[in-house]
């Protein structure tokens, strides 16, 4: 799976990796699990020891000891396939027989424990509970218990939550640098940076650093509250990470991803419309206002506003403008006792300026935006069940390889995986996703694998010769190689009738060879008979000669 990660997204839409990412996904237990069974367990474990939930080795019980791997395309080999050796274990630990003895009852609770909160889908439905937990607390904080710096604050919630982000920075820690992949640590970042929802904790969590380092000085509280509350927004939008496992709503993220980047384009082209218009309308309506701010608001947040229609034309047009009590004193201006006076010298262009303005924005930048989308969003509709396969799979891996608690208590998690680490011998782990399937199995699936490939090098060569261009590939092949005979034939054709002429011309020779030896004497009544190849070119010369002579005349 991981060789298809970089560009093989079809790959991951196979019947056959959907099926293998489904058993990963629900770990133990059967794929058809209610979602609700999972959330009242989750909230009252007591049920997980009953028949509430049914775990997998409930149905493969009583098919262990028959015949294993019969056929490779077997129901058996399927299930050998999908299950590990350690689920065949715990399946033996966790029958649904009473437990002969307090070691077996033992076993299986642990057991049942274990597999439950392990598997993926538990493992994400406890963080996205506890990650709503953690924004319904950082909303109290903020709008409720957000107390003066120390020694009046803060407050317990407050502290509280200061330990939930800790705990948050610890598994990204432990996601970026302490992995099982043997690679540098700057290699390690580097795979971290590039997920884009990892872009997003390191800012939100940079964002609330700033933050509770501000809110701690008097000087700097408001400004704390002021980065906190834009923090929430960040913790907040972070939310739609997990609607990647949802079939309709997972394409969604992409679609708005990409049109995120249309959006920037439109936005460079915007601004340089903005830019011109606004520093033209500031320089013909207040030339003499000197205030900064006053100056942005007319350059740039004005000129935004008039895209969405709010147009002031009592602030533009001439006739629209009320009399007031104005003044062209900038020392009045700055300290802004009274407004300044507009300048009313070529209206005019300031009027024909909106309209161009308007017309452009409204009309061409907003309708190319709008197509732009729209592209976007065939493109990705048309690959909807492919990009979401895709997603589904980052996001299996993701919570395959997290601890079982989430945050705060993944602490928990952490300390026991530190104290493990110290105690135990680093042996060489597989890959989370990966088993070792036994010997017997494994050259089966070999086998497998080889004729599978054969045969679907065989049929692409098969709809290679039958395709529309081979097939014309053949025949243009085909005019060819008859055209280069039919030539042929004509040089053939050309030879014969040199030969013909020659040997017409030796029956010549020869006929008069015979009158001449027939008779007495040496010398015969007739010449011999001229070369026709000879005579030919000597009626050429004398036809040649006859035309030079007409054009000299």
């Amino acid at each position: 799976l991981e060789m298809a990660v970089s560009d093989a997204k079809c790959f991951f839409a196979h019947d056959g990796v959907q099926a293998l990412l489904t058993k990963i996904w629900w770990g133990a237990m059967t794929t058809d699990t209610a979602i609700s069974k999972l959330v009242l367990s989750f909230f009252f474990p007591p049920l997980i020891w009953t028949n509430f939930i049914k775990f997998s080795d409930d149905e493969l019980e009583g098919g262990r000891d028959g015949e294993q791997f019969a056929e490779l395309d077997s129901l058996d080999t399927e299930k050998a396939l999908l299950f590990t050796e350690e689920d065949k274990i715990e399946s033996n630990k966790g029958e649904s027989q009473a437990p002969q003895n307090s070691n077996t009852c033992m076993k299986f609770l642990f057991g049942r424990w274990r597999r439950f909160w392990s598997a993926p889908v538990t493992v994400f439905l406890g963080n996205v509970i506890m990650y709503f937990a953690f924004l319904f607390l950082f909303t109290y904080v903020l709008l409720m218990d957000f107390r003066p710096p120390p020694p009046n604050g803060p407050s317990i919630p407050e502290i509280t939550l200061y330990f939930w982000v800790f705990t948050l920075v610890l598994e990204e820690l432990r996601q970026s640098f302490f992995t099982d992949e043997d690679i540098s640590i700057l290699k390690k970042f580097k795979l971290y940076v590039e997920d884009n929802w990892n872009k997003c904790d390191m800012v939100a969590i940079l964002l609330f650093v700033m933050g509770v380092s501000c809110r701690m000085a008097e000087s700097s509280y408001e400004a704390g509250r002021t980065v906190l509350a834009l923090d929430f927004m960040v913790f907040t939008l972070r939310l739609i990470h997990i609607f990647a496992i949802h079939k309709q709503l997972g394409p969604k993220i992409i679609i708005v991803e990409r049109m995120m980047k249309d959006v920037f384009f439109f936005l460079f082209f915007l601004s340089v419309w903005l830019i011109a218009y606004g520093v033209a309308t500031q320089a013909l309506l207040h030339p003499n206002d000197p205030r900064v701010d006053w100056m942005f608001r007319r350059v740039l947040y004005r000129p935004y506003l008039h895209i969405f229609g709010q147009i002031p034309l009592e602030e533009i047009d001439v006739a629209r403008m009320p009399e007031t009590n104005c003044t062209m004193d900038i020392i009045e201006i700055m300290m802004e006792s009274r407004p300044p006076c507009p300048n009313l010298y070529a209206n005019w262009l300031v009027i024909l300026l909106l309209v161009i303005f308007l017309l452009v924005t409204n009309v061409l930048l907003l309708n190319l935006l709008i197509a732009m989308f729209s592209y976007t969003f065939q493109v990705v509709q048309g690959n909807t069940d492919i990009f979401w396969k895709f997603q589904r799979y980052n996001l299996i891996v993701e919570y395959h390889s997290r601890p079982a608690l989430a945050p705060p208590f993944i602490i928990i998690s952490h300390i026991s995986q530190i104290v493990l680490s110290m105690f135990k011998n680093s042996e060489s782990k597989l890959d989370p996703l990966e088993w070792e399937l036994p010997e017997a199995l494994d050259q089966k699936l070999m086998t497998w694998e080889t004729v599978q490939k054969e045969n679907y090098l065989a049929k692409l060569e098969k709809e290679k010769r039958e395709s529309s261009e081979e097939r014309l590939k053949t025949t243009t092949a085909k005019v060819q190689s008859l055209l280069k005979i039919v030539g042929g034939h004509k040089d053939q054709e050309k030879r014969l009738l040199s030969v013909e002429t020659q040997v017409k011309y030796c029956s010549d020779v020869l006929s008069w060879m015979a009158d001449c030896f027939s008779q007495s004497t040496l010398r015969c009544e007739r010449n011999a008979p001229k070369d026709p190849r000879s005579a030919a070119n000597w009626s050429k010369k004398q036809q040649a000669a006859s035309e030079e002579g007409n054009k000299d005349k």
